[in-house]
């Protein structure tokens, strides 16, 4: 074991490859994490619901969470093999197919987990080997997770974001990416900020602008890098949500009163600024000339 932990180490392209087959390992598990989770969701609302009507109960069918039923093909629900489950490498073995009845296979699948292998690989060309590392995947594999649901559901679960929230305030007291004070701070400014505006833009129009999950994700950002942070996530999210917001409605034909999910913006800059913080920092007060 040993000898392994110091190759991991010592040999950078070792740990890349290493946590680049991991995340492709773990592309596969957010698959199942971004489809069930909202389903697992609304049958918990809707017992709760009718719990509170004090209706009788109604069954749901089989039982569904993120580990039970296993994999099969939403077609003809026969299971699949676990050499046919192989991120991306069985799905060009199939010909993006079901290996029994022949329906094809979504795309998103391997291309969630190709996406999430890259994502990961970069992770550990950035920080190397340490916890840094670790839990800069955790919320890496977070963000994609939140950031798919948010496209399909326009939900960004609580259940995925308010643990990573804590978390980040939890690593704060070991300086691991921020201090604690800057941290409190940044998750206090990235919550009310964008509350802010949601307030100031239903009282201007008397529509809903965002939801809370947005608020949320921008206060998790805020506890594990700060509050230094904020803006760059705050305009960056803005600048590329309005470009491709504009661009789906001009080639498109998207409704522009047809809300858009601004979860995968914040996401993608609160990555970036992970990632890349300093960096772009840097190039805007030289661009600035401060």
């Amino acid at each position: 074991m040993q000898p392994l932990l110091d190759t991991l180490q010592y040999v950078p392209a070792f740990l890349i490859g290493v946590i680049f087959i991991l995340g492709l390992l773990v592309g596969s598990f957010l698959n199942v994490v971004i489809y069930r989770l909202p389903v697992m969701m609304q049958r918990s609302w809707r017992k709760e619901c009718r719990e509170y009507l004090e209706l009788p109960a109604v069954d749901d069918g089989e039982t569904l969470n993120l580990i039970l039923p296993g994999s099969r093909c939403p077609a003809c629900k026969t299971a699949i093999k676990p050499y046919q489950n192989i991120p991306v490498l069985s799905y060009l073995l199939l010909g993006g197919k079901c290996g029994h009845c022949a329906t094809p296979i979504s795309l998103r699948y391997p291309l969630i987990e190709a996406f999430t292998g890259i994502c990961s690989a970069i992770v550990a060309w950035h920080f190397g080997y340490g916890p840094e590392m670790l839990f800069a995947l955790l919320l890496t594999w977070s963000l994609i997770a939140l950031s798919f649901i948010d496209i399909d559901q326009q939900l960004l679960p609580d259940s995925i974001t308010l643990p990573m929230l804590w978390l980040g305030l939890f690593l704060s007291l070991f300086s691991l990416y921020t201090d604690s004070r800057t941290a409190i701070i940044g998750a206090v400014a990235g919550y009310l900020s964008l509350w802010s505006v949601y307030q100031l833009f239903k009282l201007l129009t008397g529509k809903e602008g965002m939801g809370y999950g947005d608020f949320k994700l921008l206060a998790l950002f805020g506890a594990w890098l700060g509050w230094q942070y904020l803006p760059m996530i705050i305009l960056l999210s803005s600048l590329v949500g309005a470009v491709i917001g504009i661009a789906m409605i001009v080639f498109r034909k998207h409704d522009a009163a047809q809300p858009i999910p601004f979860g995968p913006y914040l996401a993608a800059a609160g990555w970036l600024a992970l990632i890349w913080g300093n960096d772009i920092n840097r190039l805007y007060l030289n661009a600035a000339g401060l």
